[in-house]
């Protein structure tokens, strides 16, 4: 029987197999720990936050979440997270959205960041689709656009979040039931507002709600 080690008959006569030093087997575990500690530290995010993979631009199709890491939304809607509401002015306005003769849910707790307990002046507490306006500045104006920003869905006069007219889809905005000319993103709140965005095949017998009924409260 020979004694030649296993992979000596591939290396050819009277060659060993090499076996790297023991300081570079120490090197090439160091340098697999590294990599397996930066790779959790990715996966865990700054302060803890679950780092997911990146979302479309445009929100991607219904149902639309509320975003994992709500910080950016918050900034591009030119809005703050403070850690109290707003007593400066209070109401609700209501918004529904209906794709293909369907309702789609308003997301909750958008505006609302749960890492810090922070809020903007506008948001979401369920998915009633009640907007919550709850201002720091007396007279200070919020629109749709900004609420849809911090929802990081994309809102324009053709669509929403990855929903484009076209191909005999329309989409249609709708304030008190009567149609909204232009960008829907200019809609300004107002207190007991409602607000329909409508989009598919159009639909002649559809009507879109003029009204919502608020609880007493709000």
């Amino acid at each position: 029987m020979s004694s030649r080690h296993p992979n000596q008959a591939q290396l050819g006569p009277g060659r060993a197999a090499a076996r790297p030093p023991d300081r570079t087997r120490r090197r090439r575990r160091l340098i697999a720990l590294i990599c397996a500690i930066a790779a959790a530290v990715a996966l865990t995010g700054i302060a803890g936050r679950p780092v997911t993979a990146s979302p479309r631009d445009d929100g991607g199709f219904p149902p639309w979440p509320a975003p994992a890491d709500p910080r950016p939304g918050i900034k591009a809607a030119g809005l703050r997270a403070e850690p109290m509401e707003g007593a400066a002015e209070h109401y609700h306005a209501h918004l529904d959205i209906y794709v293909n003769g369907k309702p789609v849910p308003v997301a909750a707790n958008v505006g609302i960041d749960p890492a810090s307990q922070t809020l903007t002046d506008l948001h979401t507490h369920d998915t009633t689709g009640v907007l919550h306006i709850e201002s720091h500045t007396k007279g200070a104006r919020y629109t749709l656009g900004q609420f849809f920003t911090e929802w990081g869905v994309k809102l324009t006069r053709d669509q929403i979040g990855a929903l484009k007219t076209g191909g005999g889809r329309t989409f249609a905005a709708y304030v008190g039931g009567r149609p909204f000319p232009g960008d829907p993103a200019a809609v300004v709140l107002a207190p007991h507002q409602e607000i329909a965005l409508v989009f598919g095949p159009p639909n002649p017998s559809f009507k879109p709600p003029s009204g919502y009924t608020f609880p007493p409260d709000e």
